[in-house]
């Protein structure tokens, strides 16, 4: 297993990170723990999760359990040492997580002490922001995304606010680091700008979905991701699992994704069969697993802190931890980058 640094911390994360949105869904705690249990036995410490989860699907009946099971799991092996912690406050839209509204400082301040008594523990290694009150292009909103409507002031007001707020949590020892989530270029450089101006905790990671089928991340933002040494934690490295081939033709593999959330977050439509499967057989022509392919290409980009992958199988999980040591030869490569261009994002 690689380790790479997260932005400025010295906080050392594998490059390959477990991602847990599914436990208290798809998968039960008894699950959850074995795969807990197998991604540290494989060279894994670092957990991505957030208080919004499970999302297969969301509801306010479950919502919680996907840290409760982490602490659970902390509580029984005592291995909370080992594990670099990530989670995130929710934005709002959700009516039963503090009404809906928007973060601010009383959110961030309830969400980190309802997340840590879940997590049983008394630090997070990565707190995230996991989307901007002023909205986002992601989620599938790349094709309707207007930034003429947003206001600057109260926007830079916002941001203050919360980087105020999360320097207090980090003097409190309650958080390590901060992170970003589904950011554009402009907002993270907003929150570089400020915390540097004002001594405030700087931007380690920005977690943004990031794939074969959607790129967006290849411009602006790994520019600042460069200049500013702030990594990507890239999610939903096979599409949410379309990129495995299991929905092409129509597949609706018995307790998938795609049979729960049943467009995947808009991802499941027509425009990605083709793309999908030219990456299948690419694959197939190099002797490459599918997924395989997907998730080892992300860990090639220069930008990459760490790929969260998400299982629902033990199997599936050995398979997305196994890509770790697949090497892309140049002509995989140039096959990728040939498929790029003629779908540069069908999603």
């Amino acid at each position: 297993m690689k380790y790479n640094t997260l932005g400025r911390t010295g906080i050392s994360v594998s490059e390959i990170c477990l991602g847990t949105m599914t436990w208290g869904t798809q998968n039960t705690e008894a699950q959850a723990h074995e795969q807990m249990d197998y991604a540290v036995e494989n060279g894994v410490n670092f957990f991505d999760t957030a208080e919004l989860y499970p999302t297969t699907p969301v509801s306010a009946e479950t919502q919680g359990l996907t840290e409760d099971y982490i602490g659970t799991w902390f509580q029984k092996t005592g291995k909370r040492k080992d594990v670099v912690l990530a989670t995130k406050v929710a934005g709002s839209g959700r009516p039963y997580i503090r009404n809906g509204r928007d973060i601010d400082a009383d959110g961030i301040r309830e969400a980190v002490d309802t997340s840590l008594k879940r997590l049983r523990t008394d630090y997070i290694d990565l707190y995230q922001v996991h989307w901007p009150n002023r909205g986002t292009y992601h989620f599938r909103g790349a094709w309707g995304f207007d930034a003429s409507g947003q206001d600057t002031v109260r926007t830079l007001a916002e941001i203050n606010e919360k980087l105020d707020t999360l320097g207090e949590l980090v003097k409190a020892g309650k958080i390590r680091a901060i992170g970003l989530s589904n950011e554009s270029a402009w907002g993270t450089q907003k929150y570089i700008d400020l915390a540097e101006a004002k001594g405030l905790p700087r931007v380690a990671s920005i977690q943004n979905e990031y794939n074969l089928l959607y790129r967006s991340f290849d411009l602006d933002l790994a520019e600042v991701a460069h200049h500013e040494n702030v990594g990507l934690l890239a999610y939903s490295p096979l599409a949410g699992g379309i990129l495995t081939g299991k929905y092409q033709n129509g597949g609706r593999p018995a307790g998938s994704r795609g049979t729960i959330n049943t467009d995947i977050g808009g991802r499941l439509q027509p425009l990605q069969e083709a793309p999908v499967k030219a990456y299948l057989d690419l694959a197939a022509q190099h002797g490459l697993d599918a997924a395989q392919l997907a998730i080892a290409f992300t860990l090639t980009r220069p930008f990459m802190a760490s790929c969260i992958i998400g299982a629902t199988t033990m199997e599936q999980l050995k398979t997305d931890v196994a890509a770790k040591d697949v090497t892309l030869s140049d002509d995989v490569l140039k096959g990728i980058a040939a498929i790029h261009r003629l779908y540069p994002m069908p999603i």
